[in-house]
């Protein structure tokens, strides 16, 4: 990943449908800020780190380019700390945010719990655009079958894995949920795990058919109904 891959993410993002669920960034050239608010390690890692951008100008830092972003709770602390009812809720809007990304032509691509926070009202926001791409772009695979048991033993994957290869129906393994939250996310995004879902819409989409998202819903999740349904604002 080059640093022009990052940006042209961000580019994208700016000039996309954000359903609600990518986080605002204020794109910002050139600040100034006075050196001597800067600790000794912490200017040494942006000097060394972000050479390309942050550099020293007398008693000034300079940050040539950089994104703000508004403040989240990222969504794996926050289902550690939260109370169940929260994280249950949690779980379940992670799953309907990779949704609501995916009918507005988004895949978020690192779906990791860390790449997505929580805002003040608890809607969950992704956040890290390092890897998102469009639908179209990924080639949505079921997982082959092992042949034998030496296959199932190799320490990477048996079979060939291209560059643009998404196999849903590992993503629940990966993304570290506590059970709980598992539970939730299973029992109302389970299609999201299936690559016949993906595909589909992938079809779909390819054909100029771009589904409807509600980019806001009631605060009462208690009455959700389902996956890719809507709760109607009170």
């Amino acid at each position: 990943m080059a640093r022009q891959d990052v940006l042209d993410k961000y580019h994208l993002v700016f000039n996309h449908d954000r359903a609600g669920r990518l986080v605002d960034a204020q794109e910002f050239r050139r600040l100034e800020f006075d050196r001597d608010r800067f600790t000794p390690e912490l200017l040494d890692a942006l000097l060394t780190g972000c050479s390309q951008t942050c550099s020293i100008e007398g008693d000034k830092l300079i940050v040539g380019h950089c994104y703000i972003e508004r403040r989240l709770s990222p969504l794996n602390l926050y289902l550690q700390e939260a109370e169940p009812d929260a994280v249950r809720k949690a779980a379940i809007d992670y799953g309907q945010a990779i949704r609501d990304l995916a009918m507005r032509h988004i895949f978020a691509g690192d779906l990791l719990l860390k790449n997505f926070g929580v805002t003040r009202h608890g809607r969950v926001i992704f956040y890290d655009y390092d890897e998102l791409c469009l639908v179209t772009e990924c080639n949505f695979r079921r997982l082959p079958e092992a042949e034998d048991e030496m296959d199932e033993m190799r320490q990477g994957a048996w079979f060939y894995v291209g560059p643009n290869d998404i196999f849903p129906e590992q993503f629940v393994r990966f993304l570290g949920f506590r059970q709980d939250a598992r539970e939730a996310f299973v029992k109302h995004h389970k299609d999201l795990m299936d690559p016949d879902y993906w595909i589909r819409l992938k079809r779909k989409l390819q054909s100029g058919d771009m589904p409807e998202v509600v980019p806001y819903q009631s605060k009462q999740w208690s009455e959700h109904a389902g996956p890719g349904h809507f709760v109607t604002p009170s």
